[in-house]
């Protein structure tokens, strides 16, 4: 059996902090595990955004019911669940994505989740665990799954090293520079290209 595990943000949706940046006017929320590869930092950053700013979880919320999914995204989900079986693995929280998997269909997510007070205010973010994304792929080839897995940031990387095979899509030029061993590609029909390929040199190699 094989699985395909995606980031979320940048590989089937637009980012949800850059909404919120655009939405509120504030520059520095733009910033993304694209610039930043040190989770933690980031979020510490991000919350203290919003507390200098008066804004809680509902303003992020509103971000995220503003956008929908990048264009073919919602073809190209139907198209690897009808070939695999998907789980998005990503570092969003469950407080913010619902109206985002509402509109793919509610795919299987692998997620965080964000303390709030009773005003709305972000306090602290709970992780499921510390990479989790690599965890994950980790325990589903212990299952004797195959995985095959695609990404487009710094904090993808561990789990396209953990995979059978793993894709940088879409990614931008500095993570790509780093990351050279992985496999680039653009736009979905050459991820979809890239998937097939991967599960067929899986399937040849277990007949061999």
């Amino acid at each position: 059996m094989q699985i395909v595990c995606l980031d979320l943000e940048g590989v089937l949706v637009p980012e949800i902090w850059i909404a919120l940046a655009e939405r509120s006017g504030i520059e520095e929320l733009r910033l993304t595990t694209r610039e930043i590869p040190d989770y933690d930092e980031l979020m510490r950053r991000r919350i203290k955004i919003l507390d200098d700013h008066n804004l809680g979880l509902p303003a992020i919320q509103e971000a995220s019911e503003s956008i929908a999914p990048l264009d073919g995204a919602t073809e190209f989900l139907d198209w690897a669940r009808s070939r695999f079986q998907v789980i998005i693995l990503s570092d969003t929280y469950y407080e913010i994505v619902q109206p985002l998997m509402h509109q793919l269909g509610w795919p299987t997510i692998f997620c965080h989740r964000l303390q709030v007070d009773a005003m709305g205010r972000i306090t602290d973010y709970a992780l499921r665990q510390k990479d989790h994304k690599t965890a994950a792929v980790r325990a589903l080839r212990t299952l004797n799954f195959s995985v095959f897995a695609a990404g487009d940031s710094y904090n993808d990387i561990g789990m396209l090293a953990a995979a059978d095979a793993g894709f940088l899509f879409d990614a931008p030029d500095n993570v790509a520079a780093d990351f050279s061993q992985f496999g680039r590609v653009t736009g979905y029909a050459a991820l979809q290209e890239a998937l097939s390929g991967a599960a067929a040199a899986m399937d040849a190699r277990g007949a061999s």
